[in-house]
C-alpha cells in the first residue's frame, strides 16, 4: 500500500474520533463532482448521459467548499466529468488544500499539461490520472486514439514539476492478465506514487454493456493479475484488505455512506455510481437514506459491484478492527490460491428500479423553471428601467 504515512495517521485519527463518538456510519472520502461535462465519451461510462443544459452546469467554488466542510471527510476526491474543464477548478483545489483536506483530482489528463501552472505541489494534492491499460487498451476504452500518449506525457511532466501522481485503472471482462501486469510495470516505471484499480461498474445507461465483469469474473481476474505481481512490489493507493477482497478472500458488505457524493443536483443517493435521487444536505443524506435497500444481496443493480467507492470503506473498517490481519495481508499480498470467501446470496435482492429518466426530466423542469423565472425577472427590470426613463424624459 502506497498511501503516505501522514495521510494514514490523519485518517486513522479521524476514524478513532468517530468510534469514540459512537458513530457507526461516517464518511471517509467525499466524492465532489463539480460538473458532468467531459471531453471524452467513454463507452463504459454512464456519468455523462445528460442533456446539454445539465452538462453545462457547474458547482461554484463556495458550494464545493461548503460541501467539504459539511461532510467533514478528511479526503476529497474530485471526479467528473472532467474536472479540468471547470474554469475555477484551481480555486476549488487551492481552497480545499488551504483547509488541509487531502485532495485527489481525477483527470483524463488531456488538459493537465496546459493547466499545471494553476496548481502548486503539496502533500495535500494528488493528480489521479485515468489509464485503463497500455496504449491499445486505453485508447480503445476511451474510444479515441492518442489519449494514452497524451496522458502519459502529462504524468511525466507533472512528476517532473514535483506533483504527486497516481493512476486509476478500471478493468473489464476483456482484460488480459499478462497485459494488465505489463501495464502495472509500465506505470510504476514512470514513477507514479501508486495505482487505484477497480472492476468497472455496470452503469445501466453506458453505451457498452458487453464488457462489465460479474463478481466471479472479477475475483478470478484479480487473482490472475496479483499472481503475476508477486515479488514486483507494485504500489497500490488502496488498502491491502480491499485488494484481498478483489481477489475473493474477504466477504464484505457495501458501505456507500463511506464515499458520499455531492454534485450539481445535491447529495446523490445512494452512492457515486448509482443515482436514485438526491438529498438537500449531507445530514439528510445520512439520516434519511434507507441504506438497507442497497448493496449486493439487497438490490439487483448492486449484484455484481465490487468497486472501491462501495467497498474500500468496508475494508478500512475491517482494518481498524483487525490491524494484525491487515498487516499480514499487506506484507504477503492478496492470496491468489485456495478457496474463496463465500459469496453473498442474491435470492432476496429487490428488483431494479429504473428512475434515471424521471430524475433527468425533473432536473430539466427545474432548470426551465429557473430560466423562465430569471427571464421574467429580467423583463420586469427592463420594463421598470424603461418606465423610469420615460418619466425622466417627460
Amino acid at each position: 500500500m502506497s498511501v503516505p504515512l501522514r495521510q494514514q495517521i490523519r485518517v486513522g485519527s479521524y476514524i478513532l474520533k468517530q468510534k469514540l463518538k459512537g458513530n457507526k456510519k461516517y464518511p471517509l472520502v467525499l466524492m465532489l463532482e463539480p460538473l458532468f461535462q467531459c471531453n471524452l465519451a467513454c463507452p463504459g461510462c454512464g456519468k455523462i448521459d445528460y442533456p446539454k443544459p445539465i452538462l453545462n452546469k457547474r458547482l461554484s467554488v463556495q458550494e464545493c467548499i461548503d460541501a467539504a466542510e459539511e461532510c467533514g471527510a478528511p479526503i476529497v476526491s474530485i471526479p467528473g466529468g472532467e474536472p479540468l474543464l471547470h474554469r475555477e477548478i484551481d480555486q476549488i483545489v487551492n481552497e480545499l488544500v488551504r483547509r488541509k483536506f487531502y485532495v485527489v483530482l481525477c483527470t483524463n489528463a488531456l488538459l493537465l499539461r496546459k493547466k499545471l501552472h494553476l496548481f502548486t505541489p503539496s502533500h495535500f494534492l494528488t493528480f489521479s490520472v485515468h489509464l485503463d491499460g497500455l496504449r491499445d487498451e486505453h485508447d480503445a476504452a476511451v474510444d479515441q486514439a492518442g489519449v494514452f500518449d497524451q496522458a502519459t506525457a502529462a504524468i511525466k511532466e507533472a512528476r517532473a514539476q514535483g506533483f504527486a501522481v497516481t493512476v486509476n485503472a478500471t478493468l473489464f471482462n476483456n482484460a488480459e492478465p499478462d497485459r494488465v501486469a505489463e501495464f502495472l510495470d509500465y506505470v510504476h516505471a514512470m514513477g507514479v506514487e501508486g495505482v487505484t484499480i477497480s472492476p468497472g461498474y455496470a452503469y445501466e445507461r453506458a453505451p457498452d454493456q458487453q464488457h462489465f465483469l460479474n463478481r466471479s469474473q472479477t475475483k478470478n481476474l484479480f487473482r490472475d493479475v496479483f499472481r503475476r505481481g508477486k515479488g514486483k512490489k507494485w504500489k497500490f493507493a488502496q488498502s491491502s484488505l480491499f485488494l484481498d477482497f478483489l481477489a475473493g478472500n474477504q466477504n464484505y458488505r457495501c458501505t456507500p455512506w463511506s464515499n458520499p457524493t455531492r454534485n450539481i443536483f445535491g447529495w446523490q443517493r445512494p452512492c457515486y455510481l448509482l443515482n436514485e435521487g438526491y438529498a438537500s444536505s449531507f445530514k439528510e443524506l445520512m439520516e434519511e437514506t434507507d441504506w438497507d435497500q442497497y448493496g449486493t444481496g439487497n438490490y439487483e443493480k448492486c449484484a455484481n459491484c465490487m468497486v472501491h467507492c462501495g467497498y474500500e470503506g468496508s475494508a478500512v473498517e475491517d482494518a481498524v478492527r483487525n490491524p494484525l490481519k491487515a498487516l499480514w495481508v499487506s506484507l504477503r499480498g492478496p492470496r491468489t490460491k485456495g478457496p474463496m470467501a463465500p459469496e453473498i446470496p442474491l435470492d432476496r435482492q429487490r428488483p431494479a428500479e429504473y428512475v434515471f429518466e424521471d430524475l433527468v426530466a425533473n432536473a430539466m423542469a427545474s432548470q426551465n423553471t429557473r430560466t423562465d423565472t430569471a427571464a421574467n425577472d429580467a423583463d420586469g427590470r427592463n420594463a421598470e428601467h424603461a418606465d423610469t426613463a420615460a418619466r425622466r424624459a417627460g
